[in-house]
């Protein structure tokens, strides 16, 4: 009596002796169909799900070292073509054309997309930041679009007016720098006396820097080539600054729109993740791993190194130290890959010390030491809160993502190691414990 065919999923969760039978029965069926027989023992062991990996293993390439001879054995005697052969080649074909033009598609879809990738990780990183406070918006009864058109609002406040100013003044503050040092009347200010007595660089950088500022012509005409190297990278710095600030406002009203729809974005990651775990249970925790890691990298670094940069920015205007901006900006890269604060607070306080009085300049070395070094205890309040991975696994994300893929990196590099980790955690059957 030939049996009913089912979906070889439903056995699954049940390898038993049914199971293993109709897997042997529709496996052998199969191969005959190409002209391949198997012959399977009754009492096999089988893997994972009821599957005779080995004999199908040895059957495809038997199959395939078929094809390649032409019909003969490796010793040269003729094989009895099986009945169908034409059959067995459109068989092959019926096999492999629908998973070349599945990866076609893939492949496609990939190549259209990479030009949005840091616009779409960025807009999720937004969303995931802020949708607790959509939550509790929707709990107090607001609608979901007037919530996130409200958190819109907060996002420039809080985020994109700030970063533009910064990267407007500096990126504005580049092209007439550039021309200064081309024309050679660039206004350098005399070094102070303490650069003289730093250790092993001192003495060097204070006679450059005092050849600047007494000769400049010849100071460009000894270090023409690096002053022109150096002119062209701020300039396509500068480049990228506006374009910075562009995707991040195309960024933020992504952000809000997505927010607005927040319920069923979750749904389908949340499908997505239970497709690839297999389960709901593991793919909601796979979810949740990755939701707690970008909020306390967002919290813990990013929003840390912001905090240090506009307070070193708020001393830095108030010196009247030139490009301000610039170095704001660059004391929040600074402190977004883990360097430490004194290393960006330390050209506002040389500039205070050489351009104001030392009452001004102590007052402005204080508040930018408080700055530089407020990381050390605001890290260890924000990065731990609610995740289940050390604190040191998520900060060697962040710098190897930085270095390996850029500012976007932070995120990219804490989430791989967080998941890693736990996967790693799981498989030695130690999960770790949620908090």
């Amino acid at each position: 009596m030939r049996q009913t065919r089912r979906p070889l999923s439903a056995l699954w969760p049940k390898p038993g002796a049914a199971a293993r039978q109709y897997c042997r029965w529709n496996i052998t069926r199969r191969l005959k169909r190409i002209g391949i027989s198997m012959a399977v023992p009754d009492k096999q062991v089988y893997p994972i799900g009821g599957f005779p990996e080995v004999s199908i293993l040895s059957a495809a390439a038997n199959f395939l070292l078929r094809l390649a001879i032409g019909g003969r054995t490796p010793g040269g005697r003729d094989m009895a073509p099986p009945s169908g052969t034409t059959r067995s080649v459109r068989d092959l074909i019926d096999l492999l054309l629908p998973l070349f033009l599945t990866a076609l598609l893939v492949a496609l879809c990939i190549q259209l997309l990479l030009p949005f990738v840091g616009l779409l990780m960025w807009t999720i990183i937004l969303a995931i930041c802020f949708n607790p406070m959509q939550e509790k918006l929707l709990r107090g009864g607001w609608r979901p679009g007037r919530a996130a058109t409200l958190l819109g609002a907060v996002i420039v406040a809080l985020i994109l007016i700030p970063t533009a100013i910064a990267a407007i003044n500096a990126a504005s503050s580049i092209p007439p720098l550039v021309a200064a040092i081309q024309s050679g009347t660039a206004h350098v200010r005399p070094p102070p006396p303490s650069l003289e007595g730093i250790p092993l660089v001192g003495g060097k950088l204070y006679a450059a820097w005092g050849q600047a500022a007494n000769d400049f012509p010849a100071f460009l005409r000894e270090y023409g080539t690096q002053l022109k190297d150096y002119s062209s990278w701020l300039l396509k710095e500068a480049g990228g600054m506006f374009a910075s600030v562009l995707l991040l406002v195309l960024a933020v009203i992504l952000a809000a729109v997505t927010l607005a729809y927040a319920k069923s974005v979750r749904e389908f990651f949340a499908a997505v993740f239970t497709r690839v775990t297999g389960t709901r249970q593991q793919g909601e925790h796979l979810m949740n791993i990755i939701v707690a890691t970008v909020r306390s990298v967002a919290n813990g670094v990013v929003g840390v190194a912001f905090i240090q940069a506009v307070m070193c920015g708020i001393a830095f205007f108030a010196l009247g130290m030139p490009g301000a901006g610039l170095v704001s900006l660059i004391a929040w890269l600074l402190a977004i890959v883990q360097i430490p604060g004194i290393l960006f607070v330390a050209p506002g306080i040389i500039y205070a010390f050489s351009a104001h009085s030392t009452t001004v300049a102590i007052i402005a070395t204080v508040w930018l030491l408080f700055a530089g070094t407020s990381d050390t205890w605001l890290k260890p309040l924000m990065i731990g809160r609610g995740l289940e991975v050390p604190m040191p696994v998520i900060l060697l994300g962040v710098i190897g993502g930085v270095i390996a893929y850029g500012l976007v990196g932070l995120f990219i590099g804490a989430v791989i190691l967080a998941v890693g980790y736990v996967l790693f955690r799981e498989w030695l059957g130690r999960p770790v414990a949620e908090k």
